[in-house]
This record gives structure tokens, C-alpha cells and sequence, in this order.
């Protein structure tokens, strides 16, 4: 498990050169909403790469094991996103939410519903002979 927490960094650095690639390829073509929506499937699918990648080489031993990894996942993002968004970026706790105002069409939830349950999934699909419970 300790593999998976360090490898969050590694999901961390995908997600800052992601949010590169939406500033510099794609965000001044499309309005800032799309670039959202658009950034946050491309994050999807590059950590979930990057995730399959990893679990190939550290392979999940138990689903018990893949929940805790998301949970983990999940808080450690949080806690970054705020921690770093309000005490070194300096927005405010309402800027910091919006994205996650789905009734706006802000889809950054679906982003953590993903890093929560993508170990999960991981474990699911890596190839061997251990039931899947």
C-alpha cells in the first residue's frame, strides 16, 4: 500500500500537467466551462493510464486494500487542493468550491469519484489467480 501512497504524487504531477495542457492546447480555443469538462475526462483517462501502468509493476492484493488506497487518494487530493488553493494560491474557500457545483455543470466531482474508486477498479482488472472479492 505504502507504493500507492508515494505513486499519489505521481497522479498529482499528471493532474498539474493537465491542467497545463487544457491552459496551453485547448482552453483559449473553447470557453472556460468546456475546458473544464474537458480537462476533468482527460484526467480521468491519463491517471487512469498512468494507474493501470502502476498496478502492472504493484499489483493490488485485496479489495480492502484498493478502497483504503482511494480513501486515501481521495483526502490526500483534498487536502492538497485546499491546503494549496487557499494557503499558498490564495483563493478564497469560495472559489475553491466552485468547481465542485455540479448544478453549474462543474464536474470536478466526478474527477474524485474516479480517484476514489479507481484502485478498485485496478484491482479488479490486474490478471492472476486470487479471487475478487
Amino acid at each position: 500500500m505504502r507504493n500507492y501512497l508515494v505513486f499519489w504524487f505521481a497522479l498529482a504531477l499528471i493532474a498539474v500537467l493537465n491542467g497545463t495542457l487544457r491552459q496551453f492546447a485547448y482552453g483559449p480555443y473553447v470557453d472556460e466551462l468546456t475546458a473544464h469538462q474537458l480537462s476533468t475526462v482527460t484526467g480521468i483517462l491519463l491517471t487512469g493510464l498512468a494507474g493501470f501502468a502502476f498496478s502492472r509493476r504493484f499489483p493490488i492484493d485485496a479489495s480492502r486494500t484498493a478502497w483504503t488506497i482511494g480513501i486515501a487518494w481521495v483526502l490526500m487530493t483534498l487536502a492538497f487542493e485546499f491546503g494549496f488553493g487557499h494557503f499558498i494560491a490564495g483563493k478564497t474557500w469560495a472559489q475553491l468550491a466552485h468547481d465542485y457545483n455540479l448544478s453549474a455543470g462543474r464536474v470536478w466531482l466526478f474527477f474524485l469519484a474516479w480517484i476514489l474508486v479507481m484502485p478498485y477498479v485496478l484491482f479488479r482488472v490486474q490478471p492472476g489467480d486470487r479471487a475478487r472479492a
